[in-house]
């Protein structure tokens, strides 16, 4: 149920406000309030994040509470939108450092289509009532956060379900209604999570399979904490937040913990007082993973960030780990000469970039994560620097120079540069399939995606540019069952019995190849969605989910000769 509003007028003017939000409600044209709704958060100066889709509306925002008052009453205004759900909390600074609107398939993504949460999620439970619910043995409760979050604070008999992503989230289901597990018999489940909104699927995904009794916290975890007096609750620990409160307790009250900006983990009491936590640079969790050269980079980072603390400025040159940077204006030549550039260590290797380029994401999401900076120029192909031709008279993304004693070090192919960061730093064990493979095998499964599956992709996508085959003859129908049956045969068979292509964890190989498959799937949705790869369509969907696909798809301006430098480290 909405929260009743903080009164703008018992709030001294320097309050921030922060309002978490979700809907699930069919928006067919969810596209079309992007524009509007950007502009009107910039107007009343409100920050955060909202995603829009087919599927509704879910995020996070905050700013004055007029501004956010502004902002509800906007989405509200719209019929489908009235009910809108939001929790509030009031702050003395705001959590955001910038405000984005993104476009998504799933406003919350489980990977499995066709669940409707609005019509068929689980019943509600009120926070009042949970306790009396938990305390029957003869529940099982299941907590459907990601298992980082359940390790700051949970529920009393709350079953932890290990899961990295959502997404994964249907896979242990499936597992546990086997003979023996949890679910074998469907039991009556109690479900939770932060909000309130990841359970609306996830109890809508128990009784699609037909369980019968399936609950779910009313309001989530976070009006649980802010209704349950202490005395009376089951909750023991902090609640994970996405934003700088990182935590909350009873009360919304902030939580005991802070973030570790190199590997994002919640830290304690215990791991900020380790000898592993560096602030800004390592912690318990990441000790140990960074390699000299990074390690000065995220000590620069930290200085820059002291230095506009000191000055009483945001530091936003050398972006955050966490956040997205946004698509600034571009500034006038006068200006860009006029504004001297950010001191940059001087060993950091310079990457051109372009955003939407399959190639030069896989080569991103190696770099970020391995760990390594680097200074990122974005490209128009249209527009080539002679900066990236002389580095590469090729002239195709992404190139990576390196600074070496006697002259740069050029990479100009993205499986060579996604190899010198992983073999540089592995923390997500990339290189090592879970399968008993070797790498060889990885790059044969690469190496086809690159070949016969890309020349296809290429033909079904952009049928003009080959004589021949235009849209409806059958050269263009022949490229289209190319890359359905390498789909079909490469990743849908190989899916069948794991996660991700090469075992439990994603590898070199899923990172290498997902960003081809997204650019296949994105020719014709409906078609994508009506395949017969479910297996293939809940891997892309996992892969989307990653919070380090949102790292490395922020939107830069297009660097020219002369620019500030910016600092490509998301974490």
């Amino acid at each position: 149920m909405p929260t009743t509003p903080i009164s703008p007028s018992a709030q001294p003017s320097s309050a921030v406000l922060t309002a978490a939000l979700y809907l699930f409600v069919d928006l067919p044209d969810y596209a079309a309030l992007r524009e509007p709704l950007q502009a009107l958060c910039e107007a009343h100066g409100v920050r955060g994040m909202l995603l829009l889709a087919p599927e509704g509306i879910n995020g996070t925002i905050a700013g004055s509470p007029e501004g956010v008052q502004a902002v509800l009453a906007w989405l509200r205004s719209d019929a489908r939108l009235a009910p809108l759900r939001h929790k509030e909390a009031l702050g003395d600074r705001q959590p955001f450092y910038r405000m984005r609107v993104r476009l998504k398939r799933e406003i919350v993504t489980l990977g499995v289509p066709g669940l409707q949460p609005e019509l068929h999620a689980g019943t509600y439970v009120k926070p009042e009532d949970w306790n009396a619910l938990i305390d029957d043995p003869e529940v099982v409760v299941i907590d459907v956060r990601n298992d980082y979050e359940i390790g700051i604070g949970s529920f009393e008999r709350a079953v932890n379900p290990g899961t990295r992503t959502f997404t994964e989230f249907p896979a242990w289901v499936e597992a546990e209604r086997q003979p023996g597990g949890l679910l074998a018999g469907q039991p009556r489940v109690a479900m939770f999570c932060t909000g309130g909104i990841r359970c609306e699927k996830s109890t809508a995904l128990l009784r699609s399979q037909g369980f019968g009794e399936v609950y779910h916290l009313e309001g989530g975890i976070l009006k649980y904490l802010e209704t349950v007096p202490p005395t009376e609750s089951r909750w023991h620990g902090d609640c994970f937040v996405f934003d700088e409160r990182v935590s909350v307790g009873h009360g919304l009250a902030p939580g005991h913990h802070q973030l570790c900006r190199s590997c994002r983990m919640p830290l304690g009491a215990e791991e900020l007082a380790s000898p592993l936590y560096e602030t800004g640079v390592s912690c318990p969790h990441c000790h140990g993973s960074r390699t000299p050269e990074q390690l000065q980079a995220l000590r620069e980072r930290e200085r820059q960030m002291r230095l506009a603390a000191e000055r009483g400025q945001e530091h936003i040159g050398a972006r955050l780990p966490s956040a997205q940077p946004s698509q600034p204006s571009q500034p006038s030549q006068s200006a860009r000469e006029a504004a001297p550039a950010p001191a940059l260590p001087a060993h950091l290797p310079v990457l051109y970039s372009f955003r939407r380029c399959p190639y030069a994401m896989r080569a991103r999401l190696a770099l970020a994560a391995s760990g390594q900076a680097c200074e990122l120029r974005e490209i128009v192909l249209r527009d080539k620097p002679a900066a990236l031709l002389a580095a590469s008279p090729k002239g195709t993304v992404p190139v990576l120079v390196l600074p070496e004693e006697g002259g740069a070090k050029v990479i100009d192919q993205s499986l060579d540069i996604m190899r010198w960061a992983l073999q540089r730093s592995d923390p997500g064990g990339w290189l090592q399939p879970s399968t008993g493979e070797d790498l060889q095998a990885m790059l044969a499964l690469i190496a086809e995606c690159d070949g016969s599956f890309k020349q296809a992709l290429d033909r079904c996508k952009y049928p003009s540019r080959y004589p021949g085959e235009e849209a409806g003859t059958p050269g263009h129908a022949a490229a289209w069952a190319t890359a359905d049956g390498w789909v079909m045969q490469a990743l849908e068979a190989r899916l069948g019995t794991q996660a991700w292509l090469f075992g439990s964890h994603a590898t070199l190989a899923d990172m290498a190849v997902a960003p081809f498959v997204r650019q296949f799937a994105g020719i014709d949705a409906a078609r994508w969605e009506a395949g017969a790869w479910p297996r293939t369509r809940q891997w892309l969907a996992g892969w989307q989910a990653l919070p380090l696909f949102d790292a490395v798809m922020g939107k830069y301006p297009a660097w020219r000769e002369g620019d500030a430098p910016v600092v490509f480290a998301p974490r």
